[in-house]
């Protein structure tokens, strides 16, 4: 249920939230009504009341029981009883309905108008006849006293079909070319028609003439009334035996006095769109029009507006439930709207239930939608501090943000932030104070991030700066601090760069000469900046000093080559002591985990021709590479031997073989003694003697 306010009038959505399938069982359905708050909170009125595709037109019978709704696709006709609140019986029909009515006191006497000119007659169990009219029909009324169905549509005519006789009496012809609506009045039964040409044409049924003309599209053009086409008569409505109401097609709804041509009231929805239901409501002298988009509710004697009704989706027809303040539309949708107004009536005894629920909310009230709102999103809300309100009462979301009340937004904007005056008032003073700086001397300002390669950067601007003016003058370089493309690279610290970095340390070798000279220069300029800072804030018009020219320094005391050799070592030396440090802390927790004492230090001793993979191996291999060919080769001459032999073209070949440690000698000793005394058990097989195959076999088989 969803509840809105226009000029303090509560209007109650019954209809509005989510409707389940019909599809789903009765489980299913059971356990989304616990799990869905939506679902949870929903009215459903009356049960299954709803279309599969669109709503065209409904009506509630003279007793007050039964609702009757016509809609499409495919073409159908719905009875609710209101007693049951359900579906009491639906029946399809050939063609969509263009109007219908009810001519009993219950769904027991059905007329519908189709399409495709048919006229349909329905009985208490199902269809009953079937005839069709000349031209194409638009709407009918019924004639209680002569039982005369009067059909109007895309012709001069009027035909009128006696239900006493079963057949068509002489037709009433009208001046119009076209006639839209129809409708009689219920006290004395006078006969009206609303024409294409915007006009009313009146007759009595009792004598079968014209009694009258009313010229309403010429009357509906009024002072600010903005009309592009001639208005037609779109809806027509009988009151009482002296009133009655025309809608145009141009949005325009005329009350009429039927003693006189002129309207007594002319009401603009300013919509442009037809006008396509009239209803009225004696008891507090209001009048009901709706168009597609709105229902208004207005004062038929003054034309003040009491309230409105703007539904999600077209409207279609609008019908008021007899005394009472409940109305039901039928929309451009499957579910149909129901409205309840307790300012026009009470509730219907079949709901009466509604009365004492309105009472109760009344008592609690809630925010409407009409209400002013702020709309903030969650970046505002959690400057706000109001990141907790989000799914409470006070926010409404609506696409990327909420919707909160405007006094609660100002409120808390006030809380959060009591001093914004003043400090509007600080900047528009310190806007003002910079203007005046403008012919002083600017220290250059750096960035928080990598302020050494915006010094670097800076440099070399100046350098290019300086070369281009040689070149022409009078144009500047662009700078790359000034880039928003790598504006982001000064200013997020994720960006800065790692001069302990080993991949910084190999590609950049001479950084750490450059590197002191432009710490000096960041150094000096800090001063500076630090100094400009303490003059503005006291307002002195000091001059600052100017910037020192820095130093330069010759890179040249080591070549680059030996720079990077010696951050490879450095770089080796750190990796062998990291690994180092992690050993002796993996060892350390293990003899924590399991509890044992400190192991002893070990002592290996190195025998005479074994190799020793140890602590040197870093150093020997490091003094390997510095050595040449010929001091490896006669290094190497101790642990191997090389043979130099001459090839067959001239040229020479070269063999080293690597000599065999004391532990593969053993190892292979070892091999030998095991092949030997293998040798030994093995016993021989040549004392065996072989048969013939055949013959033996032979001289067996007689045997088995």
């Amino acid at each position: 249920m969803q509840i809105s306010s226009v000029n303090d009038v509560k209007i109650y959505n019954l209809s509005h939230g989510k409707s389940l399938p019909e599809w789903l069982s009765d489980r299913k359905k059971r356990a989304l009504q616990k799990k869905d708050v939506d679902v949870q909170r929903r009215i459903e009125l009356i049960q299954d009341f709803d279309m599969p595709t669109v709503c065209t037109s409904i009506k509630v019978s003279r007793d007050g029981q039964y609702i009757l709704a016509a809609g499409t696709y495919k073409p159908r006709i719905r009875c609710y009883d209101t007693y049951q609140l359900s579906l009491k019986f639906e029946r399809c029909l050939d063609s969509d309905v263009v109007a219908f009515d009810i001519l009993s006191d219950d769904y027991s006497k059905l007329v519908f108008l189709h399409c495709d000119r048919y006229v349909e007659f329905h009985s208490q169990h199902g269809h009953y006849y079937k005839t069709r009219i000349p031209k194409f029909g638009r709407d009918f009324s019924y004639h209680y006293p002569s039982c005369d169905l009067y059909f109007v549509g895309a012709s001069s005519e009027v035909y009128r079909l006696n239900l006493e006789q079963g057949r068509f009496l002489s037709s009433l012809q009208t001046d119009a070319v076209e006639n839209n609506v129809c409708d009689i009045n219920p006290i004395h039964h006078l006969f009206a028609t609303g024409t294409a040409e915007g006009k009313v044409e009146c007759w009595d049924p009792r004598t079968r003439g014209r009694v009258g003309i009313l010229d309403c599209a010429l009357s509906s053009v009024t002072e600010g009334t903005e009309v592009e086409g001639l208005p037609s008569i779109s809806a027509l409505k009988f009151n009482d035996c002296l009133n009655m109401a025309v809608g145009t097609s141009t949005g325009q709804v005329l009350l009429y006095d039927l003693r006189s041509s002129c309207p007594l009231l002319v009401k603009d929805h300013y919509y442009g769109l037809p006008i396509k239901s009239l209803n009225f409501q004696n008891q507090l002298d209001l009048v009901l029009s709706a168009d597609a988009k709105i229902i208004k509710i207005w004062n038929r004697d003054t034309g003040k507006v009491f309230s409105s009704i703007e539904p999600q989706h077209d409207i279609n027809d609008v019908c008021v439930y007899p005394g009472s303040g409940m109305l039901f539309t039928a929309n451009e949708d499957p579910k149909m709207n129901t409205f309840y107004i307790p300012a026009l009536g009470p509730a219907p005894r079949w709901c009466s239930f509604l009365d004492n629920l309105t009472e109760e909310l009344e008592e609690n009230p809630e925010s409407t939608v009409y209400d002013d709102y702020k709309f903030v999103t969650r970046k505002d809300l959690e400057n706000l501090g109001l990141s907790h309100l989000v799914g409470s009462a006070l926010l409404r979301a609506y696409m990327h943000g909420f919707f909160m009340d405007i006094r609660l937004y100002h409120k808390v904007k006030t809380m959060a932030n009591p001093f914004a005056y003043e400090e509007y008032r600080k900047d528009k003073i310190r806007q003002k104070i910079e203007e005046t700086r403008t012919q002083r001397v600017q220290v250059k300002k750096l960035p928080k991030v990598n302020k050494e390669l915006a010094i670097k950067l800076m440099e070399e601007g100046d350098d290019e700066e300086e070369q281009a003016g040689r070149k022409k003058k009078g144009k500047a370089m662009p700078s790359i601090l000034s880039d928003n493309r790598f504006k982001v690279m000064f200013e997020n610290p994720d960006y800065q760069v790692d001069e302990q970095s080993e991949e910084f340390r190999l590609l950049n070798p001479i950084v750490s000469k450059v590197s002191q000279k432009r710490r000096k220069k960041l150094r000096l300029l800090e001063k500076q900046a630090a100094a400009q800072q303490r003059e503005e804030d006291q307002e002195e018009e000091e001059e600052p000093e100017g910037q020192a020219s820095s130093e330069e320094s010759s890179d040249d005391d080591k070549s680059w080559v030996e720079e990077v050799r010696e951050q490879r070592r450095l770089l080796r030396v750190e990796e062998r002591d990291r690994r180092r440090q992690e050993r002796k802390q993996q060892d350390r927790d293990a003899s924590l985990q399991s509890g044992a004492p400190n192991p002893e230090p070990r002592f290996f001793q190195i025998k005479a021709g074994e190799e020793f993979r140890s602590f040197g191996e870093a150093a020997r291999k490091q003094k390997l590479q510095k050595a040449s060919l010929e001091d490896r080769l006669k290094l190497e001459e101790h642990s191997g031997t090389l043979t130099v032999a001459d090839s067959t073209v001239g040229s020479k070949q070269l063999t080293f073989t690597l000599k065999k440690s004391q532990q593969q000698h053993r190892q292979q000793q070892a091999e030998r003694e095991h092949q030997e005394e293998r040798r030994k058990v093995r016993r021989s097989a040549g004392h065996l003697q072989t048969r013939g195959r055949g013959r033996g076999w032979g001289r067996g088989r007689g045997r088995y």
